[in-house]
């Protein structure tokens, strides 16, 4: 079992930064690819970025690509999601989640595990 709690989360102006934080409890967070997630109101859920189990590939949308960065740290079962010039239609709320597979996953349905989400707010 692997429980997931996001942190960083916030309102931020646009052009603004910040850095979400996905801490992993268990053993086996080195073998969990990891993504996020995000779900803006009346939008369906969307990717944002994926991060394989090693660290040695990611994915982005291509709506972040160039801003947004993924990384993570085994020794401390943790995932980070840089965000920078961020922008309004950023706004939404962010999923950590987390697969038992070792390559890095666009798609909602290799995650078995989720965090319980953290807002995101970029104003204009």
């Amino acid at each position: 079992q692997v429980q997931l709690v996001e942190s960083g989360g916030g309102l931020v102006q646009a052009g603004g930064s910040l850095r979400l934080s996905c801490a992993a409890s268990g053993r086996t967070f080195t073998y969990y690819a990891m993504g996020w997630f995000r779900q803006a109101p009346g939008k369906e859920s969307e990717f944002v970025a994926a991060i394989s189990s090693s660290g040695g590939t990611t994915y982005y949308a291509d709506s972040v690509k160039g801003r947004f960065t993924v990384s993570r740290d085994n020794a401390k079962n943790t995932v980070y999601l840089q965000m920078n010039s961020l922008k309004p239609e950023d706004t939404a709320v962010y999923y950590c989640a987390g697969g038992a597979l070792r390559y890095a996953s666009t798609s909602v349905d290799d995650y078995g595990y989720w965090g319980q989400g953290i807002q995101v707010t970029v104003s204009s």
